[in-house]
């Protein structure tokens, strides 16, 4: 502990602990050529063009290029579509996340496919299964829900020819079943990967991306490294999921997209591969699968 971090004479430990989840962490050394796969700007303070930008520039200072912002309901949908029009560094994904699932009416269906169909929008995400808040979050979607609204978005990414970006929580076999009964879009991007090396095996054989995001780097991961360990180099990507999944040793405090290069180091240390090396493998992946262009 550092001695600004450390608990005054007349603070507890518990206070000391509460002000350090406030802090955000320090800046990682540079790494260039990476790009946050995976990240809600709106959820990070990014509400307008101004503080946007500041997001990214930190970000872009750290060797962070671009970002993709994703989406949870109809209104961090708009949020996502604006917050990409204003800085040519932010893209978007649009869905409707399968908690809110029983919010895909028809009004909504048709506002979000006029924004997935923008050229700033390069992927329908996040949707799929998410069974962990059943029973325990009254608002959350029933299965039947979300496995309608899942089925309609995978259709959406299949008629733009974009990537789907899936979310899964505690899902695993049905979700990887609805995507075979409908038949997956040609990319298909598994964020936030949360499963054993089992399920990255069977994802890694159907063509899917795997995305990796701070949880690889917590003490209890072995199963994430495992899988990370396993994947294809034109398969792998890595977000922050900011601001949540702030990687070890800030766990706990606030994430945001220039935060990245340490899950990406993380990983590269998992892989005995060079840093260097595998943020440019990274960053060339969510070059292609997202069709952002060089700059």
């Amino acid at each position: 502990m550092s001695v600004s971090e450390a608990p005054t004479e007349t603070e507890s430990n518990k206070a000391a602990r509460r002000r350090l989840r406030k802090q955000p962490p320090p800046d990682p050394t540079p790494l260039a050529g990476l790009i946050d796969a995976h990240t809600h700007l709106a959820a990070c303070g990014g509400r307008d063009p101004e503080s946007v930008r500041s997001i990214v520039d930190h970000a872009a200072s750290v060797g962070v290029a671009a970002v993709v912002t994703v989406a949870d309901d109809i209104v961090d949908a708009r949020w996502a579509h604006r917050a990409a029009q204003w800085d040519e560094r932010v893209y978007a994904a649009v869905a409707i996340h399968p908690t809110h699932a029983g919010e895909l009416d028809d009004a909504t269906r048709a506002e979000i496919e006029t924004m997935a169909a923008d050229d700033r929008v390069v992927a329908v995400g996040e949707t799929g299964l998410d069974y962990y808040w059943i029973g325990k979050s009254e608002s959350c979607a029933t299965r039947e829900q979300q496995y309608e609204a899942f089925a309609w978005h995978i259709d959406l990414a299949k008629r733009l020819g974009k990537p789907l970006m899936i979310h899964n929580r505690d899902a695993d076999a049905d979700l990887l079943d609805v995507l075979a009964a409908e038949g997956a879009p040609e990319a298909v991007i598994m964020h936030c990967f949360s499963g054993d090396r089992n399920v990255a095996r069977e994802c890694v054989d159907r063509g899917y991306l795997l995305s990796f995001s701070g949880t690889v780097t917590f003490a209890n991961s072995t199963e994430l490294r495992a899988a990370a360990e396993l994947v294809p180099d034109d398969q792998l990507l890595v977000e922050t999921d900011a601001p949540f999944l702030t990687p070890h040793p800030y766990r706990g405090q606030p994430n945001q997209s220039y935060c990245l290069p340490y899950t990406a180091r993380h990983i590269a240390r998992t892989r005995d591969v060079d840093e260097v090396e595998l943020a440019a493998i990274v960053g060339a992946n969510a070059r292609r699968v997202y069709n952002i262009p060089l700059r």
